[in-house]
């Protein structure tokens, strides 16, 4: 019987109720050596490390053992001295070896779960032939993927392994269209297990695949995901997470929603997108990418262009205005020209909010800043709604300073 890595018919029905590959053919395939495992992953390690105890662990499957705050060693149980983790070269050296010997003959290694395949199908040192082989495997069929989002207990591997096809270069354009139609075809099965990975998953890879994963679908099918608001509340806690990939992944997908139509916008606001926008701008630099940052301020702009958004926004209009203004400068051109959009809605539009004026006139930096804007390649509109902003913050200053006492007809612009 040939070595290929394709399942047969009663193994194809294990696959949607187990995390593991269906049973494969394997007969030539010489299983790696037990040390070659993970104690906690029970996976051929991909990066060994060894703690003070000794013993040795994938690095990424120990890693979130102590992120979890843990500190003894998993699998003696030992108190940690240290969690300082040193690189098992020798042994990285030998699994490494093992695994080029298979993927360099006809005998390859053919991994024994799903979650393998991922990591084998994600690592880069593997061998593209070999990667194509697995790819061909009967589990990675776009109609077999899809069925994983059915049952909860390979929920988590099947957003993963979506969300790695639908990211790989090797994986054609239309096979990755197949895959997002599959997905689609059960669209309230699929969004279901999308927002129950986003509530249950333990680690925010598994959310951020998830995100990646419902990305794709609102690009193809905009329409239809713009009738489940249900994603919003759950895009809209990613973007107050921890982790910078987290929250660039859920604005990219709220980015994507706000052209959706002012019902979507109105049930954003609803779930607190504009505090939690707010919250990004606030955060430092190193923690947050600029091109998230970016992509918060065009989500922000889109949701003060409806009444509920600029009210929402007013009311805490001091600490709104001064966190786009503080990040008008440091984000792309399209940033600057939504964050100018911002300002522009919240104290021009329909007169403007007395209390975004007010918070736009003693913003930090905040005429140099749209004065910057304006010398810089905008476009005309943008231009104009920067004039208008001027005319506010110097009309709104000067009330303030004759309220306060001073008789001068001069505004000091102090750089950023």
């Amino acid at each position: 019987m040939r070595n290929r890595n394709r399942l047969d018919n009663n193994s194809s029905e294990q696959a949607r109720g187990s995390p593991h590959l269906l049973r494969l053919d394997v007969s030539k395939a010489a299983p790696p050596p037990s040390f070659f495992r993970c104690p906690i992953s029970l996976e051929v390690m991909l990066s060994p490390v060894s703690l003070c105890t000794g013993v040795t662990y994938d690095r990424s499957s120990i890693q979130r053992w102590l992120d979890a705050g843990n500190t003894t060693c998993p699998a003696t149980m030992q108190s940690l001295s240290s969690t300082e983790l040193v690189p098992n070269l020798t042994l990285r050296r030998l699994i490494h070896l093992w695994s080029s010997s298979y993927t360099s003959s006809s005998h390859q290694y053919i991994p024994s779960s799903l979650s393998e395949l991922a990591r084998m199908l994600s690592d880069p040192t593997a061998d593209e032939d070999y990667k194509l082989r697995l790819l061909s495997s009967d589990a990675l069929r776009p109609s077999a993927l899809a069925s994983l989002f059915l049952a909860p207990e390979t929920l988590d591997i099947g957003v993963t392994l979506v969300s790695l096809l639908l990211s790989l270069d090797l994986v054609d354009a239309e096979r990755k269209r197949e895959l997002v139609a599959a997905l689609l075809s059960d669209l309230d099965a699929t969004v279901a297990g999308l927002v129950a990975v986003f509530k249950g998953a333990e680690y925010s890879s598994s959310r951020v695949a998830a995100a990646r994963v419902l990305e794709m679908l609102i690009a193809e099918e905009r329409t239809a995901m713009a009738g489940k608001p249900v994603m919003v509340t759950e895009l809209v806690r990613l973007i107050g997470e921890s982790d910078g990939e987290a929250v660039d992944a859920g604005l990219r997908c709220l980015t994507r929603l706000v052209g959706a139509g002012r019902r979507m916008r109105a049930e954003m606001v609803r779930m607190g997108v504009i505090p939690a926008l707010t919250n990004v701008m606030e955060r430092e630099e190193v923690q947050i990418p600029a091109a998230a940052v970016e992509n918060a301020m065009r989500v922000m702009v889109a949701a003060v262009g409806i009444g509920e958004g600029r009210a929402a926004f007013c009311a805490e209009a001091e600490r709104n205005v001064a966190a786009v203004v503080g990040r008008m400068i440091k984000v792309g051109n399209e940033g600057r020209e939504a964050a100018v959009g911002v300002l522009w809605r919240v104290c021009c539009c329909g007169g403007g909010d007395r209390r975004a004026r007010k918070a736009a006139a003693v913003a930090k930096g905040g005429l140099g800043k749209i004065l910057v804007v304006m010398q810089g390649d905008c476009s005309p509109l943008v231009r104009r709604m920067a004039v208008d902003l001027l005319r506010v913050f110097r009309a709104t200053s000067k009330s303030s300073m004759t309220a306060a006492g001073y008789d001068s007809m001069t505004i000091h612009i102090t750089p950023y």
